[in-house]
């Protein structure tokens, strides 16, 4: 399904019983709304589920320009409204995370609990020069000479070996990324710089994150943890970045026990 909001056609699909708390996913950089498929049949079970498409990725328009999480985060306020949703809670990964914690700073009473699901809080400044590689090589190139590369950091390498078949759903998904917004995204990423303000988070919150994971440590989660009051940390072991595809059986406990102690 699709629908306009702040000013760009939006994907997004809308599942489970109607009269349920809603739930909002959202999904991490070159993926697209199916990245939560493993978890779906146990959600939906309980909840309305709300996935989209993130400005630049699937379903979603993809203006060219740098975007920021502002950006991004009024854009998931936008969707909420036009589908009447007055409050959600909200599962974000990697830049889904991102997001969250931008509308957790802007919007708090838009959000009924918060999950934050291998994801950071801040880019350092070292970090930088990465991100810039990476636009650079998609504007010039387009996406294939990042599938391999992001595919490495995402997975672990008995997961690459042992489960092709998921793994190739992902690099399908990286391939089928607009190049103009996974730049436009990659600017937004690139700028991240909360951590010293999710003290003022009061939201109920879970942090998630797989032990392995290269691009937002779990040393990122730690720092999140720390900053917001009374936040819960779960370390999946056997898991890289995507730990909800990799491990997603322990995934989709944690979030499920987190939702029912926070009396979703």
């Amino acid at each position: 399904m699709k629908v306009t909001a702040n000013g760009i056609s939006m994907r997004y699909t809308l599942d489970g019983p109607v009269s349920a708390p809603v739930l909002t996913l959202s999904h991490s950089l070159a993926t697209d709304l199916s990245m939560w498929d493993p978890q779906m049949p146990a959600l939906t079970a309980r909840y309305r589920v709300l996935r989209y498409d993130t400005r630049g990725h699937g379903g979603t328009d993809a203006p060219a320009g740098a975007y920021t999480l502002e950006q991004l985060a009024a854009d998931a306020r936008a969707l909420l409204r036009a589908l009447g949703i007055q409050k959600t809670h909200w599962i974000g990964l990697s830049m889904g995370g991102m997001i969250g914690q931008t509308l957790a700073l802007e919007t708090p009473g838009a959000l009924a609990s918060l999950a934050l699901c291998d994801t950071s809080s801040r880019v350092p400044p070292e970090a930088k020069p990465l991100w810039s590689d990476r636009i650079r090589t998609a504007e010039t190139h387009g996406m294939e000479p990042l599938v391999e590369p992001t595919i490495g950091r995402w997975f672990t390498p008995p997961f690459r070996a042992q489960r092709a078949e998921v793994v190739d759903l992902v690099r399908a998904m990286i391939r089928r990324t607009d190049p103009r917004g996974y730049v436009g995204c990659c600017h937004a990423i690139a700028a991240l710089d909360l951590t010293d303000r999710l003290g003022a988070i009061r939201l109920p919150t879970l942090v998630v994150v797989g032990e392995e994971d290269q691009g937002t440590p779990v040393a990122a989660s730690r720092a999140i943890q720390a900053q917001v009051e009374g936040a819960e940390l779960v370390i999946i072991k056997s898991a890289s970045h995507l730990s909800n595809m990799e491990q997603a059986e322990e995934f989709t406990r944690a979030i499920t026990g987190f939702l029912a102690r926070v009396g979703a």
